[in-house]
């Protein structure tokens, strides 16, 4: 494959994106105000080649968590903006990735069976599946929405490659990050790019130095509880401790702080550093991220693990060579 271009505007995404993908356009501005003549330049099209779009809007509009309050979210309706584009330039395939909620929003939000209906309206041939990336190599128990269209014929999802019925057991946490030096709570690694560890508080790192690998916040001590603890038992994974030997839970934009999910270090008293989260969403060390932590973790957070981008991308090739 070949990258042609990339949309966004969020402008430190976009500065990660011109540097990793150095021969491809990149239009910094909200997709909404976009026209779809404007791409016709930046798309070039040769006759025997066969043009993808990839596209999703933000998953939090569509989590589980945050179903309620963001029922008024407009980031919503930016997966209807994909089909201004599609109804212009025709690509031969599309791909959208997201979380399982999605197709599971309120009717009134039923955003996503829309664009469905509309694809297959222009003559595509249109599935959907829920994925484990952890089947394609990811180091991750991450649930996505897979979305494969064609208008070239049928349409095939790739078969797992790790776990049960294959020759590969599903990837853990150590085979990822386990070579990377160790650093402190607040520290970044003078030679490893984007090996930089959110700060702690001293109870907080009182806390995870009372956290087993694999813990929770139910191996605390009692004076190291919180009270909005004591009679909830649901979210469970906070403030949690990832195993060595196992797949990581799914990352989200907030995955390098210790409080919002299962984010700390398998041996080290702190949260995984952006580089580490990185290597669990299967970037490759090379791969340089920019902007503030917070920018970051949300990049990280938002990709498509590059194995499950790279495991459908190899379907979408091969799919090309059947036309």
């Amino acid at each position: 494959m070949q990258i042609a271009l990339g949309i966004d505007c969020d402008v430190a995404a976009a500065k990660t994106y011109v540097e990793n993908f150095p021969e491809a356009k990149f239009i910094c501005k909200d997709i909404r105000r976009i026209s779809t003549r404007s791409l016709d330049e930046k798309i070039i099209r040769r006759p025997g080649e066969f043009l993808l779009f990839a596209a999703c809007a933000p998953c939090q509009p569509f989590s589980k968590q945050r179903r309620e309050q963001r029922r008024n979210d407009l980031r919503a309706t930016l997966l209807g903006q994909v089909l201004r584009f599609i109804r212009r330039h025709k690509p031969h395939f599309v791909f959208f990735e997201n979380v399982p909620g999605m197709q599971n929003a309120p009717q009134e939000e039923r955003i996503f069976h829309r664009v469905v209906q509309r694809l297959q309206a222009m003559g595509y041939i249109v599935e959907s599946r829920i994925v484990e990336s952890r089947v394609y190599g990811v180091p991750q128990r991450r649930r996505r929405l897979a979305v494969m269209a064609s208008r070239m014929g049928s349409v095939s999802f790739p078969k797992p490659t790790h776990g049960p019925g294959t020759r590969k057991a599903f990837s853990t946490v150590w085979e990822w990050i386990g070579d990377l030096p160790p650093i402190g709570a607040g520290q970044s690694h003078p030679r490893v790019p984007n090996h930089r560890a959110a700060g702690l508080s001293a109870l907080n790192s009182r806390r995870i130095a009372a956290t087993p690998p694999g813990g929770s916040r139910a191996d605390w001590p009692r004076r190291l509880r919180l009270r909005c603890h004591d009679e909830y038992r649901g979210h469970s994974d906070v403030y949690g401790r990832m195993r060595k030997a196992a797949p990581a839970s799914g990352l989200t934009t907030r995955c390098i702080s210790l409080s919002n999910g299962r984010f700390g270090h398998p041996t080290q008293n702190r949260a995984i550093s952006v580089r580490e989260a990185a290597s669990l969403q299967t970037f490759d060390r090379s791969f340089i991220f920019h902007g503030n932590l917070t920018s970051m973790a949300r990049q990280v957070g938002n990709a498509v693990p590059v194995f499950l981008a790279r495991a459908f991308g190899r379907e979408f090739v091969a799919m090309a060579s059947r036309c």
